[in-house]
């Protein structure tokens, strides 16, 4: 069971976080003080959730810090709490690496992989734990069952065969949700994220019950640059459905961004109907001649870090098609050459593409959906009194099915049974990066040769990203409703 969806202290905190930052950035006159007084302003005296109020002022301290961009603190080299801020007090900054971070004094230090008896176990006759233990870990003391850890190789035997349930697995939250293994062990066992590793998508981030793990933020220097007067148009990537409260519609949402100070709002699925032919297009010239064995789609950044990272022999197969993303964005800097563009969506590891060199010049700003919420907390934009002006009218059902996970594959594969009929299609699609994991290793052992692979790193495709607001089942249902709705099921071939 996962807490996504619940509206937990954590998820309350960290939205307190982005409205309070939001709120700097639109009415602070002397930001070094307010922000030194923020954690004062957000942990109430007589309401912490701390045993400590000090340690949650501290813990607050570094999350306004990564809220604006900032990276953490060390711990042990006095350094001010605003240290670095007029540098992040542009609008040109792009966040300092790494953009996930642990927060080491918010950390638990849970244990990462431990068996341990309950005082449910009953101390019977049978000990089956005993006897099952291949190392002799398990010895009955006072009536009771024992692990004695050191002897303990973490198999699990013990817990399967109690009959009281009495065994207890516990992994670390953040650990168990890492699709790579990023998440490594400080002297104190709490955890920190190997940057060479992590793939960025943040399902570390919400699968921590403590709120220690934040990701960078542009939310600050996002409002600069709006409060700059340049022209600042939106493209809402398609999982933002239903995202903003069950009656938000799309076009009050469009209306919303327009009050927030928005020039204009695009849906980043024309960009994904772009991918879409691409895709459709390398498949029927690539792969099904043979020249590739397999090809993988570029949508996903954490997807194709994974292949990167982990298959450099599939560098090569990953798709050349411009993401949604950068699609969309260079046809907003068409329409609009004038005009930055941020692109508001799910994903966390988006940010790390926009700030990659090549895409820089596209992508001007990436925020999430959650942090966008903070925004309009900020500014006082209630979305249930918006009325709508102009409707989104952009995409077609293709581009609109890539938030949630198998729309891209379909997407594809409608294109590409209706440009090159006569060709036999072999699509897969994997979600999670533990999924995604096996089947990059059985496209390289030669098993998927002839498929197009579609990859999302977060569970459920980008409806569960790390900045999403609802519970994925709601947004998947959402998105569905969206898709039906479009004009068109999918994009017309002589378009492009």
């Amino acid at each position: 069971m996962s807490m996504r969806g619940i509206d937990t202290q954590v998820r309350q905190k960290r939205r307190r976080i982005f409205k309070e930052v939001a709120n700097l950035a639109y009415t602070s006159e002397n930001l070094k003080d307010d922000v030194e007084a923020l954690p004062y302003k957000i942990v109430d005296y007589d309401e912490s959730e701390y045993e400590s109020i000090y340690r949650e002022r501290a813990i607050t301290r570094e999350r306004i810090r990564l809220a604006m961009g900032l990276s953490l603190r060390p711990e042990n080299v006095p350094v001010h709490a605003t240290q670095g801020l007029e540098e992040s007090n542009i609008d040109e900054k792009y966040y300092e690496p790494p953009l996930m971070q642990v927060i080491p004094s918010a950390c638990n230090a849970c244990p990462e992989n431990r068996y341990s008896v309950t005082d449910k176990c009953m101390g019977c006759v049978a000990h089956p734990c005993r006897e099952v233990c291949p190392k002799g870990a398990i010895s009955m003391k006072n009536g009771k069952s024992v692990i004695d850890q050191e002897k303990c190789i973490k198999c699990g035997k013990c817990k399967s065969v109690c009959p009281y349930d009495a065994i207890s697995h516990q992994i670390r939250p953040c650990l168990a949700n890492c699709g790579v293994n990023a998440i490594k062990s400080d002297k104190k066992g709490r955890a920190y994220i190997d940057p060479d590793i992590c793939v960025s998508c943040g399902q570390c981030m919400v699968s921590c019950p403590f709120g220690a793990i934040a990701d960078k933020s542009q939310i600050f220097q996002l409002i600069r640059a709006m409060q700059s007067g340049r022209k600042i148009i939106a493209q809402v990537a398609p999982a933002f459905v239903g995202q903003f409260g069950k009656g938000v519609t799309p076009d009050i949402l469009k209306e919303a961004l327009k009050e927030l100070g928005f020039f204009d709002v695009y849906e980043t699925a024309i960009g994904a109907d772009i991918g879409a032919m691409t895709e459709a297009e390398h498949y029927a010239n690539e792969v099904v001649t043979g020249e590739l064995p397999f090809l993988l789609t570029s949508c996903c950044p954490s997807w194709a870090m994974l292949a990167k990272k982990f298959f450099p022999e599939t560098i090569d197969k990953i798709s050349n098609a411009l993401t949604p993303m950068v699609a969309t964005a260079r046809e907003i800097k068409k329409d609009h050459p004038d005009a930055s563009v941020v692109f508001i969506g799910p994903c966390a590891s988006k940010k790390l593409e926009a700030s990659r060199r090549t895409i820089r010049s596209d992508v001007d700003f990436v925020i999430t959906f959650e942090e966008l919420a903070g925004m309009f907390e900020a500014k006082g934009i209630d979305l249930d009194h918006v009325s709508p002006d102009v409707p989104m009218r952009d995409a077609t059902g293709a581009g609109r099915g890539y938030g949630v996970a198998g729309g891209v594959a379909n997407a594809i594969e409608e294109c590409i049974r209706e440009y090159y009929p006569d060709v036999e299609v072999n699509i897969e699609h994997a979600e999670s990066l533990t999924e995604c994991k096996k089947m990059l290793m059985l496209a390289k052992a030669g098993k998927k040769n002839g498929c197009l692979i579609e990859g999302m790193a977060c569970p459920g495709g980008c409806i569960a990203g790390a900045g999403t607001n609802i519970p994925i089942p709601q947004a998947m249902k959402e998105v569905a409703g969206f898709k039906a709705s479009a004009d068109k099921k999918i994009p017309d071939k002589e378009e492009r």
